[in-house]
């Protein structure tokens, strides 16, 4: 009998120490397992309140890469007077081009399908560009005029804007991260 009730007494005394135990063990798990969330989030923030400004950044410089190569405002930017078709013909590609490279860091920061889209953009302008000089008959004594008038028709009666769908997704995208 001596011997039960010590194992009793014992268990009287290890029982509600693991008990116990295993409780504090489980509150001390949960408590590191939101202490690590909450890291995360905390990082998570400092990292966007980096990262916002710099995306926002590019969204602004596709939006104006997309504005300055599209036809209507790049004829206007660039002047066609005094200027051969071909040496028109020639900067317009060289100014397109230049546009683009100049902001091809920003696909860093746009989704992959957006940078397809502003790629699709640039190589419509040019095809653009590129159609309407080899539309002019005899385009190496066509004035600048000449090229620009027949990018404007072109413009006319494919009725979309080359650079227009890409634009919308960009603006799309920019709004979403707000």
């Amino acid at each position: 009998m001596d011997s039960t009730t010590y194992l009793f007494d014992l268990l009287k005394i290890i029982l509600p120490a693991l008990i116990v135990a295993g409780a504090i063990y489980l509150l001390f798990k949960q408590f590191l397992e939101k202490e690590q969330q909450r890291r995360l989030i905390e990082l998570r923030l400092e990292s966007h309140k980096t990262t916002l400004p710099l995306r926002l950044q590019a969204y602004e410089r596709v939006v104006m890469l997309l504005e300055r190569i599209s036809p209507n405002n790049i004829l206007v930017r660039l002047s066609s007077a005094g200027q051969s078709a071909p040496d028109f013909h020639r900067l317009l590609q060289q100014e397109i081009r230049a546009e683009y490279e100049h902001n091809l860091s920003q696909q860093l920061y746009i989704s992959g399908d957006a940078w397809t889209l502003v790629k699709e953009a640039k190589e419509n302008v040019l095809t653009m560009v590129n159609r309407a000089f080899h539309g002019i008959q005899n385009p190496s004594q066509a004035r600048g005029t000449e090229l620009a008038k027949r990018i404007l028709e072109g413009l006319m009666t494919d009725g979309a804007e080359p650079t227009a769908q890409a634009l919308a997704v960009v603006k799309n995208e920019a709004a979403g991260l707000f």
